[in-house]
């Protein structure tokens, strides 16, 4: 089988977690689909059944939801080589809250619910992957919440800049802005202050 870069991208998130023999390699990617989605293009939105589990090959999108105004709160940006979409709705085939939006023009591969319950009869050790994988997304959930009590917006920010360096330039102020949980004027503020230090 040959392989497109997207394969070997995917292939080699996997191999840090499990070893894959070449026919369960072929099994594998014979389950995924191929997702393109244009800047400013919707993947997911609130009151969707999420049909897959995306890993990014290619591009950046945000996930969020929004407030009684209308305000986004943004839970995470997704760029190559993360796995994004929404676990709940996955799983249990309830509607999203979510919405994920492309911030620039991205390639995805999915797998279906159909599929992933498939790989888990198929090849078994699939379940350790993924169980590493939302293990994971759990302790990063918890440590964002703990940031969002315990740090001010500004140590917010810079905990951003440090875990981030390969997103903090690839989104806008505004975005940004609902990541840290502020208004995009003191975002500005905050990176006025931060670059003047």
């Amino acid at each position: 089988m040959i392989y497109k870069e997207s394969h070997h991208q995917i292939l080699k998130n996997i191999s840090r977690y499990i070893d894959l023999t070449e026919l369960e390699k072929q099994k594998y990617i014979s389950l995924l689909t191929e997702i393109k989605i244009p800047r400013k293009n919707f993947l997911m939105q609130a009151g969707d059944i999420t049909k897959y589990e995306y890993y990014i090959t290619k591009g950046c999108l945000k996930v969020y939801t929004l407030d009684e105004d209308g305000g986004p709160h943004i839970s995470m940006f997704a760029v190559e080589d993360y796995w994004t979409g929404d676990m709940a709705s996955f799983m249990t085939r309830e509607p999203s809250r979510y919405f994920i939006k492309a911030t620039e023009d991205s390639e995805l591969l999915g797998i279906s619910r159909t599929n992933y319950d498939l790989l888990f009869q198929e090849i078994p050790k699939f379940e350790r992957f993924y169980r590493i994988l939302y293990q994971k997304s759990l302790i990063n959930y918890i440590k964002r919440s703990n940031h969002g009590i315990s740090f001010s917006a500004e140590e917010r920010y810079l905990e951003f800049k440090r875990k981030y360096p390969n997103i903090v330039h690839r989104i806008t102020q505004k975005d940004l802005a609902g990541y840290i949980g502020i208004t995009p004027e003191f975002m500005s503020k905050i990176i006025s202050k931060v670059n003047r230090m």
